[in-house]
């Protein structure tokens, strides 16, 4: 399907701007209730480096769970297929941050992408050092894969987590209770609550994802971040579970890998082919975008680009 980019991107953005269903904005992390509703941002990187820009593609957000596959990506180098004796690999169905699994399943949780999961990543990556180390060593990480030194994490939307973060602190105990956390509670929390605390724009998330459109080498360089096998599988994470229990909904209407936020962004790949990023706050009853998850769905079908279609190169 041969199609204009720029163009698409242009129309998905101005639909968006006159949209006036736009959801709800995360409340209960104080720092995110002050983010107008109004923004839109969405940026597509295309294999050849051409950047197509709409809306608020330059303004930065908390990614929240959007770094999660950050993070994930690093604890799979850090210990393998170790990882997954910890955590399963298998949609939740349940909300992202329910305990109610883990009692039944013995303090394993489902996937990485839910909270109790990335808590558990979090703790992997302190097998490096101590938490300071482990959560400059996840912002090192993101800036080289994004080319931007600039990229920072919110200190206060940090201290918000932590704050606020008591369903957070239940499920770290509960696990820690099944000897699934190594360090101290109080450790693993605090480098989860900084690399969801990482603000980033639309183009900056979208030039970070790249390596998962490429079979894990960064486009512009040459260089492997991971292997194609690990890329193709942490895209399969991505489809599963990115969603937490939208995953389906987003699968069925977007067909695309992606990784959601409460901070409103959308990290979608498009295998071979582009790494996306939309932002808008107003999230829908299942915690996820919404007009980000409409723009992917207009963006697939005026391209093609979706995973299930024939057309798709």
């Amino acid at each position: 399907m041969l199609t204009d980019i720029g163009a698409i991107v242009a129309e998905i953005t101005a639909e968006m701007r006159g949209a006036t269903e736009r959801g709800r904005v995360a409340d209960y992390i104080p720092p995110l209730a002050c983010v107008s509703r109004d923004r839109f941002g969405i940026a597509v990187v295309m294999a050849d480096g051409s950047l197509h820009l709409g809306g608020n593609a330059e303004e930065p957000f908390s990614i929240q769970s959007v770094s999660k596959v950050f993070s994930l990506t690093l604890a799979l180098g850090m210990v393998g297929d170790a990882l997954w004796s910890r955590v399963g690999r298998e949609p939740s169905g349940s909300a992202f941050n329910s305990i109610v699994q883990l009692e039944t399943e013995q303090g394993i949780p489902r996937n990485p992408f839910i909270n109790a999961g990335a808590i558990v990543v979090a703790d992997v990556l302190l097998a490096g050092g101590t938490p300071a180390e482990a959560i400059a060593g996840v912002l090192r990480f993101v800036r080289t894969l994004a080319g931007d030194e600039t990229i920072t994490i919110d200190a206060k939307v940090a201290a918000a987590e932590l704050a606020t973060g008591y369903r957070n602190m239940a499920l770290a105990n509960y696990m820690r209770a099944f000897a699934n956390l190594q360090h101290p509670v109080e450790q693993a929390l605090g480098v989860y609550f900084h690399q969801c605390a990482l603000a980033m724009s639309c183009r900056q998330l979208a030039m970070a994802g790249r390596f998962l459109a490429h079979d894990g080498r960064d486009p512009a360089t040459g260089r492997c971040i991971v292997t194609p096998q690990r890329a193709r599988r942490i895209n399969a994470l991505m489809m599963l579970c990115g969603h937490y229990d939208n995953s389906g909904e987003f699968a069925f209407r977007v067909g695309l890998p992606g990784k959601s936020g409460v901070g409103g962004g959308i990290l979608a790949v498009v295998p071979g082919t582009a790494s996306i990023a939309v932002w808008s706050p107003g999230l829908n009853a299942k915690g996820n975008s919404q007009l980000g998850a409409l723009a992917l769905e207009r963006l697939a079908a005026k391209t093609g680009w979706s995973v299930f279609e024939a057309s798709h190169s």
